[in-house]
């Protein structure tokens, strides 16, 4: 083999060793990405489901209360209502 052909082929395996660094490097950049990318889903989602629990007694209250009302109305005479109504 002729001194030409292999400094092309040293070149060459030089390139192809860095080439195959840098896939690798990507490759790997890639598997952090969507991780993190389902880590921030899960923190979201997660939060979302938190505050839920958090805020559930307050929510139900609001709604014991709304029945409650809608029960005070049903109670009160007709002639009432109708007084009511006019204005």
């Amino acid at each position: 083999m002729d001194p030409e052909a292999q400094k092309l082929l040293k070149q060459n395996l030089l390139l192809s060793e860095e080439n195959n660094k840098i896939l690798k490097r990507l490759q790997s950049n890639m598997r952090w990405g969507r991780f993190m990318h389902a880590v921030y889903w899960i923190i979201i989602i997660g939060s979302a489901f938190g505050a839920y629990y958090f805020v559930q007694p307050y929510i139900d209250q609001i709604i014991q209360m709304y029945g409650k009302l809608q029960g005070i109305g049903g109670s009160f005479p007709p002639n009432i209502l109708d007084t009511l109504k006019a204005f």
